[in-house]
């Protein structure tokens, strides 16, 4: 079951999507965002095109199914926003608020403060400055880019704060690890984060052995990056369900519980194929033969990040 997070569930972890999983699709065109998409199984399909315009695009809710031809036999409305780059430190904020300028209502917005700002203060500071850029009274998501100097229990505090003043809905972490993870947790309000976004795919599984079963157990979800592998396996499995190897790896992340998948696209036609991935149900013998290709942890992994 696929679920997308809609504007105001984000205090409930992110509504359903502990219990399912998303899949978020992306589009970049040199180094810029050229269109944001993103997607609820047999429901909806969203695109903001950032050049000068937006286009609507209309029709029957009931041709949106995976594999049955192109995104546009849908019904496509905007409801997402890229979960993954949307941060001070990209420096893309403006072009984001600027993308999604009237359609906010229809937007999950995700963005990020540095370890480096995430002080009592300063916390506060920066999700104001990301709001102003955004153009904004709120995002549905703020993450701690990753562990810094500040004590963590000034960042929490600073971020339910931010939640009962209203501009922030949700708050989480990325690039965190299960002994950091346990020190939020052990702090007043800890219990509240959100989500965790991590490096995760075939060619990166060392979180399988330990930091995916402790967030499962508390119900986080896991945003993952989507820098997908391609190696003779993959291939071989792509040609046996008529898909790409991309198709194949992302399936691989997507039929674990909890995860939201952040794929990234360079056309029109990749953020297809990205899509037409959900409907792919690999087999047993699939997943051991990528087991045997992608070999699973045996032992604890350092974090790779991101």
């Amino acid at each position: 079951r696929m679920f997308c997070a809609a504007p105001g569930e984000g205090e409930k972890k992110l509504g359903e999507a502990a219990m399912g999983n998303v899949l978020i699709l992306e589009l970049f065109f040199s180094h810029a965002v050229k269109g944001l998409y993103s997607m609820e199984l047999y429901d909806q399909v969203e695109r903001i095109v950032d050049d000068g315009t937006f286009s609507n695009f209309s029709g029957p809710s009931e041709g949106l199914r995976p594999g049955a031809g192109n995104l546009e036999d849908g019904k496509i409305r905007v409801e997402g926003s890229r979960r993954s780059r949307g941060a001070a430190m990209y420096g893309n904020e403006e072009l984001v608020g600027t993308a999604i300028r009237g359609l906010r209502d229809r937007v999950f917005l995700v963005t990020k403060v540095l370890p480096g700002n995430a002080s009592r203060t300063g916390t506060k500071a920066a999700c104001e400055r990301s709001l102003n850029k955004l153009r904004t009274d709120y995002v549905d998501l703020f993450l701690l880019h990753w562990s810094g100097p500040h004590p963590i229990e000034d960042t929490v505090a600073s971020m339910i704060e931010l939640q009962q003043e209203g501009k922030i809905k949700a708050w989480g972490v990325s690039n965190m690890d299960v002994p950091e993870m346990e020190r939020f947790y052990a702090v007043p309000g800890g219990v509240s984060c959100a989500a965790n976004q991590i490096l995760y795919n075939l060619a990166h599984r060392g979180v399988e052995y330990d930091l995916l079963p402790w967030c499962r157990e508390r119900h986080i979800p896991v945003m993952d990056e989507g820098r997908l592998s391609r190696n003779p396996v993959l291939m071989e499995i792509a040609q046996k369900h008529e898909a790409t190897p991309v198709q194949i790896a992302l399936a691989w992340i997507l039929r674990r519980p909890g995860m939201i998948a952040i794929p990234k696209a360079g056309s029109v036609m990749h953020v297809q194929e990205n899509y037409w991935s959900l409907s792919i149900k690999l087999t047993a013998e699939d997943v051991d033969l990528l087991d045997e290709a992608f070999p699973p942890p045996g032992r604890k992994v350092h974090l790779d990040s991101w």
